[in-house]
């Protein structure tokens, strides 16, 4: 092999030979990612290499025990990169990923990056498609919520609204995820440390059944994955012109808060979920986007049940329609699942702004009565009444004293405004 790589780097106008990237090929996460993008660096002239290969722990100077603690990059003229540095200086050469590159060029950010990679490296033996015995208390699953929403409550008075309205939001959610988590353990499904940490952290959906499943889910076209990255960029790009260009040309403060919430939905929901939804499609694991097109919805159940933050939909259909559906009724389901949805926006709405309780939950209420409404009505059904069943009341939702009183004090605080 050693002779082979003499043979490459001696004839440079024939085939530009760049480097070796080495890996653990006995590491089914690690094998993964490589088989994934072998074809793309082999454009880019690097090759890869098991980092068990013995010319490769002698090129390297390493034990085999020193040679698996981390990938490598052997460069041409000689240079070698370790670690979460041969990720970024692969990422690099991707002009994709040349972001999170620019990014790892903070101090902060490559020492969060280098103890993230660390973490995986050690437990990537179960990260993808390994099955690992049950690991989770399931009587621990309403742990989360129980600590983090009085926690939450009890640092209200010390938090401006919008910190606090953040802290409420980021409380109810890594609640339901530790609950989620936990009724898939329930379930003796397989959880694997790896992806359950990934599942709490790194993915904002609220299904831990299929996002856990050691099952690979179905290829995911490399042309798709590069066409759902280019669309997310854009939204990102959008978003962020109307947070911070042009809601501070609005005269009307209600108009500036109303142009920074579409460009934050457009940034998170739309953008870097949309993104980080990829970047796990293509890893084989079943997560998909949380947004699936809302404006093409025809109904208003398709855009509360199909289309609009499928996070949510996920865990309310599981833990409130259908128990509530077997024992009442679909009506009395229906009605229960978003009155529920009203009292969660109550939470990180209404309370934060200190104002404008009930009328969350009166929006919910109303997208609750329309959705029965259009199972028994037929002319009621179409996009035009979708939409203005769904955007009309919205004022009610994200009311006049939240806008106020929180999202404009945030948007001064990052100086959108």
């Amino acid at each position: 092999m050693i002779s082979e790589l003499t043979e490459i780097t001696e004839e440079p106008e024939a085939l530009p030979f760049r480097g070796w990237i080495f890996f653990d090929e006995d590491c089914g996460f690690c094998r993964d990612l490589a088989l994934r993008f072998e074809r793309a660096f082999a454009e880019r002239r690097f090759y890869l290499e098991p980092l068990q290969r013995k010319w490769v722990q002698e090129r390297l100077d390493l034990t085999r025990e020193q040679a698996l603690e981390e990938m490598r990059v052997l460069t041409a003229d000689g240079q070698i990169f370790g670690g979460v540095d041969a990720v970024v200086f692969l990422a690099r050469q991707l002009w994709w990923a040349t972001p999170f590159a620019a990014l790892a060029r903070f101090a902060s950010v490559h020492s969060l990056l280098d103890r993230g990679y660390r973490w995986i490296a050690a437990h990537r033996s179960c990260a993808i498609n390994r099955k690992t015995s049950p690991s989770l208390p399931a009587r621990t699953r309403w742990l989360g919520l129980i600590v983090l929403l009085p926690f939450a409550l009890a640092i209200k008075a010390f938090l401006p609204a919008w910190a606090f309205m953040w802290i409420m939001a980021f409380a109810i959610f890594f609640g339901c995820k530790w609950l989620t988590l936990g009724i898939a353990a329930s379930r003796n499904q397989p959880v694997c440390p790896f992806r359950a940490t990934a599942y709490l952290f790194a993915w904002p959906g609220m299904d831990a059944t299929r996002f856990l499943s050691s099952d690979p889910a179905p290829h995911f076209p490399r042309s798709m994955a590069l066409k759902n990255v280019l669309a997310a960029i854009v939204r990102i790009l959008i978003g962020t012109l109307l947070l911070f260009a042009f809601a501070r040309h609005a005269q009307d403060p209600i108009l500036a808060g109303w142009i920074g919430m579409v460009g934050i939905i457009l940034i998170l929901h739309f953008g870097l979920f949309s993104l980080v939804s990829a970047g796990w499609r293509v890893l084989r694991v079943d997560a998909p986007p949380i947004m699936n097109a809302p404006l093409r919805s025809t109904s208003v159940a398709e855009f509360w049940g199909r289309r609009w933050n499928g996070a949510f939909n996920d865990l309310a259909l599981g833990l409130v329609f259908r128990p509530m559906a077997r024992r009442a009724g679909v009506i009395a389901g229906t009605l229960s699942t978003f009155a529920v949805s009203g009292l969660v926006h109550e939470m990180a709405i209404s309370l934060p702004a200190g104002a404008g309780y009930g009328l969350p939950t009166g929006y919910f209420l109303v997208q609750g009565l329309a959705v029965l409404a259009q199972r028994k009505t037929v002319i009621l059904r179409g996009r035009l009444f979708t939409i203005l069943v769904v955007a009309g009341p919205a004022f009610w939702l994200f009311h006049p004293p939240f806008v106020r009183q929180v999202i404009v004090p945030f948007m001064q605080a990052i100086g959108a405004l």
